[in-house]
């Protein structure tokens, strides 16, 4: 596992950008995958669906159940595209470190999920905060929104603002520490596989068997965050929040 990352820095004068190579090779990746199976599940529409529309009507559903278990329909409908394009991206974020894991180029570490860096799923859970703040302020008005930080008691507004930072950082290092662990594990597993004879023999059932759980595990996540984030809208532009 010793071995370190692609990165490319941009040096601007006054600050220099650092970027993760394989982290954005895999995003991009990721966001292709993503249109491609919307694109070949809604390419040829039928009134009876099948086969890959049908399983796109299906996370249409299952993401509306999502958003009518925390808020009415008629308020969290403008969600809906927000829910199916998270639940989809995560999903396949995780699960896309899962076949070829652990490549390695030049002592670089360049095929892993997306979601196994920190850099992302923070800054998903940030887009989150900043998306709820921006609805709650625009449907419920910014006196009504920044009233709510000092209810039911004004002393209450410092630890609404640690609940804020906290929010943020738990729905973000929640999914990041779950997919991070499995990879761990797995390159742990592929170490014992490719030392000998015996490690193989004695790797594959416990490959095979972690690998089912991590397929499993990255839906949860994907389930998870899709839901946290529809809890933290609702929150944000329920009337009786």
């Amino acid at each position: 596992m010793n071995h370190g990352s692609p990165e490319l820095t941009l040096d601007l004068g006054a600050f220099s950008l650092t970027f993760n190579l394989s982290t954005v090779l895999m995003l991009v990746i990721t966001a292709v995958v993503v249109f491609l199976i919307a694109f070949i599940a809604t390419r040829n529409l039928k009134l009876k669906p099948t086969g890959m529309q049908n399983f796109m009507e299906w996370i249409m559903d299952f993401v509306k159940g999502i958003i009518k278990s925390n808020m009415d329909w008629k308020t969290g409908g403008r969600f809906h595209i927000l829910g199916i394009t998270l639940i989809m991206f995560i999903a396949v974020a995780n699960l896309l470190g899962l076949p070829f894991s652990g490549i390695i180029i030049n002592d670089q570490l360049w095929w892993k999920s997306p979601t196994a860096d920190p850099t992302v799923t923070l800054t998903l859970a940030s887009m989150v905060t900043v998306l709820a703040t921006f609805y709650g302020i625009r449907m419920q008005g910014s006196k009504h929104y920044f009233g709510t930080f000092f209810q039911p008691m004004s002393f209450m507004f410092p630890l609404k603002i640690i609940e804020e930072f906290a929010n943020t950082l738990t729905l973000g290092l929640r999914l990041y520490g779950n997919i991070y662990a499995g990879e761990i594990l797995l390159g742990l597993l592929a170490g014992l596989a490719g030392s000998s004879v015996f490690g193989f023999v004695g790797a594959i059932i416990p490959t095979m068997a972690w690998q089912g759980f991590s397929i499993f595990i990255g839906f949860i996540q994907a389930f998870i965050f899709t839901m946290l984030t529809m809890v933290y809208l609702s929150h944000k532009v329920s009337a009786d929040h």
